[in-house]
Order: C-alpha cells, then structure tokens, then sequence
C-alpha cells in the first residue's frame, strides 16, 4: 500500500535544490505577467470599466503560473505537458461569459470579455518565456482600448445607448417635444417611463446612436420650451 501512494506522490516530490531552481525561474515571469496585466487593467480603469487592474493583474499572473506549471506536473514521463495550460483557454472562456450582459435590445460586457480573454493569452506567453511576444501583445491591447475607443467615439462610428431624462411641469408638451425631435432625427421612441415628484414631471428614455447622433438629439430637446432641464446618462459598462 505505501509502494503504491509513494509511486502516486512521487511526481510532486521536490528536493530543495529543484525548488530553488524552479523559483529563480518564476519570479520573473510572474513579475512580467503581473507588470503587463496591471497595465492593461489600468487603462480599464481610466476608462472607468470593470475588470480593472486588480483583474486582469491576477488573470494575468495566474495563466502565466498555470502555464509554468504544467510542464513540471507532468513531469518527465508525461505525454502531454501542456495539458494543465490548455484548460486556462476553457476556464478564461466560463469567466468572460459570465461578464457579458444581454439586456432588452443591447449587449454590455463584450469588450470586458475580450480584454480578460487577451490578458490570459500574455500571461500564458510570459509562462512559456516569450516575453517580447507578450510585450508585444499587450501594446496592441493598450492601443486598442485607448486609441482605437477614442477613434470611434471621435469620428462618430460606434452607436452607444444613452438615457434621456426631460423634467418639466407640462407632460404633453414635453412628450410631443421629444416625439418631434425623435421624429426629425429618424428615430423610434422606445421604453418611455414617466413619473412626477409633486409638480415636477419627468420622462426617460433610451436611445442607441453614434456620439454626433446624441448631440444633435441633445441640442434640439434643449431648445423646446416645453423642456425645463435635460439630463442624460450613460452606463460605464457599456463597451
């Protein structure tokens, strides 16, 4: 009975000298994991989006860990020493899933998603060593986020849902004012509430369209006098 749970443990038996040397190799490839994931996590951050440094640093970290470790657990006899770092792509998989959210017509979380999934892959590269590859990597991502985001919301080529909310003490002539802006910007009314707080009345609604859409929309409700204040919001998640 112990010939057998020796022969079991054996393969995860190290002797202080291979501890050391194992060691010595991690430090820095944990640490370069850590520095690029933490990097992309802080442009999500700036960005005030989830999976933000902390995230993407422990992400980061981990499938670097993972992917070090897999050859060691497999051992020398081991047929398949990329075994334990294949199922990081399975695992990262279940947990960008779980950020993406689907809500009445829109979907929330993609880029979040995205960004998880990427990070995991410049671990895995610092894991196996590569490190101008995942220096590489993570400056696409970077330019990604950063750049390209601000590209799309400067030129106007994203649509984004934006809430409306018009307050005033004239309900009808406030909805007829926004019917006739949605009416002369082409879009569909949708998902209309109302609400009073004493004489105050309001009425929200929701409108996906590009940045120069929004403006437009904005400027022409500002204008009605039926409208006394114009509020708009934005959800941060929205990718």
């Amino acid at each position: 009975m112990s010939a057998i749970l020796t022969s079991i443990v054996e393969p995860f038996q190290f002797d202080r000298l291979e501890q050391m040397v194992v060691a010595n190799g991690v430090i820095g490839r944990l640490l370069m994991a850590a520095l690029l994931g933490g990097l992309v996590g802080l442009v999500r951050e700036l960005n005030r989006k989830s999976a933000g440094i902390r995230t993407n640093l422990l992400i980061c970290m981990a499938s670097a860990f993972f992917t070090m470790l897999s050859p060691i657990l497999a051992g020398t006899n081991g047929s398949n020493k990329g075994q334990v770092a294949s199922n990081i792509v399975q695992g990262i998989g279940f947990l960008g899933a779980g950020l993406i959210l689907h809500n009445r017509s829109r979907v929330s979380g993609l880029a979040s998603a995205a960004s998880i999934w990427v990070v995991a892959s410049i671990g895995m590269a610092c894991g196996a060593g590569l490190y101008a590859a995942a220096v590489v990597g993570a400056f696409i991502v970077v330019v990604a986020l950063a750049v390209v985001g601000f590209l799309e919301q400067g030129l106007s080529l994203k649509t984004y849902p934006v809430t409306y909310e018009a307050r005033g003490h004239d309900q009808p002539g406030m909805m007829q004012s926004i019917l006739d802006s949605m009416d002369q910007a082409r879009q569909r009314l949708m998902d209309v509430e109302t609400n009073s707080i004493g004489e105050l009345q309001r009425i929200s609604f929701s409108l996906a369209a590009t940045k120069r859409q929004h403006e437009r929309l904005h400027a022409d409700l500002n204008a009605k006098p039926a409208i006394d204040k114009l509020l708009t919001f934005r959800d941060p998640e929205d990718d």
